[in-house]
């Protein structure tokens, strides 16, 4: 094997094992990473980590994207695994796999949906990644339209400068799509957020003891939202 390829892979084996031991700082200090803390943990001296990760910042947006990955890839694996003509199905699916990997993996979740870090923007790299989740209700949407299962509400429902921007997000994720169907499709998944943020960060305590069975309801009043029909 050539030595750039042995380097190479090594190289990806120690970010790796970087990314690791960050994850673990997360589930014991939020997002307040230290580099410094995370050299400590591996037994190397601070400076040798900055020739992986130059900065707290980028070390942050690595994490972000994995976890955006992470928790897009479950929310596609369960649609794709729903029946296509039933609607509501795929779309308890969807919501049912982004609860089940936050409840798994609560401090990614926090570091994607939590507070914002204090001196942290996200660059945009991190845009196409964060899109993976909505994009999946999106195709829901789109599917339901293309196969007359699913009727657009009116239109003049909209406040005109909110139909604007719609139209603009639409242009970007489905274009055609009624922004009044857009506009309902987001009211859904920002509940649904609500909906996870309210359980894992406590808000649930001493008000809902059988979650399961509460997030089901709650997502099936946000179909009846939307307009999604059962199976066919």
């Amino acid at each position: 094997m050539p030595a750039s390829s042995i380097r190479a892979r090594v190289r990806a084996e120690m970010i790796d094992e970087i990314k690791a031991v960050a994850r673990r700082h997360l589930a014991t200090d939020g997002a307040n990473l230290s580099l410094r803390g995370v050299a400590r943990d591996m037994g190397m001296v601070s400076s040798a980590i900055y020739r992986y990760f130059p900065s707290r910042d980028e070390l942050l947006t690595a994490l972000i994207i994995e976890a955006y990955d992470a928790l897009g890839a479950a929310v596609e694996t369960a649609d794709a695994g729903a029946d296509r003509r039933d609607l509501r199905g795929r779309w308890h699916a969807a919501c049912r796999a982004a609860r089940d990997w936050a409840l798994r993996h609560p401090a990614e979740y926090a570091l994607l949906y939590g507070s914002p870090v204090p001196g942290y923007t996200a660059p945009d790299d991190t845009i196409g990644p964060a899109q993976r989740p909505p994009t999946t209700l999106v195709a829901i949407l789109r599917d339901g339209l293309a196969a007359s299962l699913l009727t657009a509400p009116p239109g003049g429902e909209l406040p005109e400068p909110v139909r604007a921007d719609l139209a603009e997000l639409a242009d970007v994720l489905a274009p055609g799509l009624p922004e009044a169907l857009l506009a309902r499709g987001m009211a859904g998944w920002t509940q649904l957020f609500g909906l996870i943020n309210f359980e894992l960060f406590g808000r649930l305590n001493r008000a809902v003891s059988h979650r399961d069975e509460y997030f089901d309801h709650q997502t099936a009043l946000m179909a009846d939202l939307i307009g999604l029909p059962g199976p066919t």
